[in-house]
């Protein structure tokens, strides 16, 4: 581990809760006019899920952080006039443009150890390339077919050999279509003062220590190399060089760094009452979401149903720069469900039936109904609340 010298600062666990809410844009004005991809290029990257319940969880990010932004705009912002790419960040992330460089020492990685054993069929490789040179962007499907006809996993040659295109950085994901990815190739996708970027990989590595530091407000080692799934070396290897200082925060046991201009103002300003994706960067990385907000978050759709404790599917309700409750939803028609809300105490009625009212009006409901309450005694009031908005 690298060396830490002495502490720009010595920061209170209150003001670093409040930094990191404001790195992640849940404190203060939103960025209206930056919009959906104002969020993007401050976030640095938006994790995707296949779990859809009140929508999707790259449509549930910059939701929670603007307001009820169209969903249709959401996709647009995203993907069209090449704004964004998705590659292998965090998990599957929608990434800005921009830092299509910044990547270069995966995609050299992936080449040098391929990802997966699959063998392919000679010239499936070179078949994909000419097929994608010629038609322009295609989905796996359109390229030939995305499985065999076996188990999920059992994938078709075109579609292994369009991944690993993409892996190495020859393919780019420009989009998802009906959830399926749309490839074209790098060349074509990518401005060419980006593509042809010559980044070795130290730089990659500063560069993403400081886009994670900055996106988080403070965060320790593994906060901000998990951000990019970069190991702890390379982190060492970079922090110092990175433009981040060292901090230390009451109550944190291990060494912190900070964005130098997140600790040149005190964070103030308004804040955003929301229901949460599982997968949000705010909370997505559960050390540093108990060691923030005191709060114990763990995503149940995976637990098989009998042992969930909150759902599957709970988001947590941000309201005052606290979590302050769990929601599992779903959709029924034009009524969204509540099927399990768990409140952190009576003073979390109002923020959780608000949250509830908005998300329902964002994805077209009329109607929320709440099912079951932790504690029971919260349920009346709970539905007396939702009611009244």
């Amino acid at each position: 581990m690298t060396t830490v010298p002495p502490p720009a600062a010595e920061l209170s666990a209150d003001e670093a809760r409040r930094i990191a809410l404001r790195a992640q844009g849940f404190l203060g004005a939103p960025d209206r006019r930056g919009g959906v991809r104002g969020v993007l290029r401050h976030l640095g990257a938006v994790q995707l899920d296949t779990i859809s319940v009140l929508a999707r969880s790259h449509e549930l990010i910059p939701y929670a952080r603007l307001g009820a932004v169209g969903r249709r705009t959401v996709e647009d912002a995203y993907w069209t006039e090449g704004h964004s790419f998705e590659y292998w960040s965090h998990a599957a992330c929608i990434l800005p443009v921009e830092e299509w460089p910044h990547f270069a020492f995966r995609r050299r990685a992936y080449r040098s150890r391929p990802h997966w054993s699959h063998d392919l069929p000679d010239g499936a490789y070179e078949k994909v390339i000419k097929q994608l040179r010629a038609e322009g962007p295609l989905t796996a499907t359109e390229l030939g077919g995305a499985k065999n006809g076996g188990e999920w996993w059992d994938w078709s040659a075109s579609k292994v050999a369009v991944e690993r295109a993409l892996m190495y950085g020859e393919v780019v994901c420009t989009e998802r279509r009906s959830w399926k990815r749309v490839y074209d190739l790098a060349e074509r996708a990518v401005p060419g003062h980006l593509l042809h970027a010559e980044l070795d990989d130290a730089e990659c590595m500063r560069r993403l220590v400081r886009l994670a530091g900055e996106a988080l407000g403070v965060g320790t080692r593994a906060d901000i190399a998990d951000y990019h799934r970069l190991k702890g070396e390379q982190f060492d290897a970079v922090v110092a060089d990175s433009g981040l200082v060292p901090v230390s925060v009451e109550g944190w046991s291990k060494p912190a760094w900070a964005d130098p201009e997140a600790l040149a103002s005190v964070p103030r300003g308004r804040h955003r009452t929301t229901l949460l994706s599982p997968f949000d960067s705010l909370i997505w990385e559960r050390a540093r979401t108990e060691r923030i907000f005191g709060f114990t978050h763990r995503l149940e759709a995976y637990v098989p149903k009998q042992k969930r404790v909150y759902g599957y599917f709970a988001m947590p309700v941000l309201a005052g720069g606290r979590l302050v409750g769990r929601v599992d939803p779903a959709r029924e028609g034009s009524t969204l469900v509540a099927k399990q809300v768990s409140l952190e105490g009576a003073k979390a009625v109002p923020a959780v039936a608000q949250a509830l009212s908005e998300a329902a009006t964002w994805v077209g409901c009329t109607d929320v109904r709440v099912e079951r309450v932790s504690p029971p005694e919260l349920q009346g009031s709970l539905a007396q609340a939702v009611k009244a908005l």
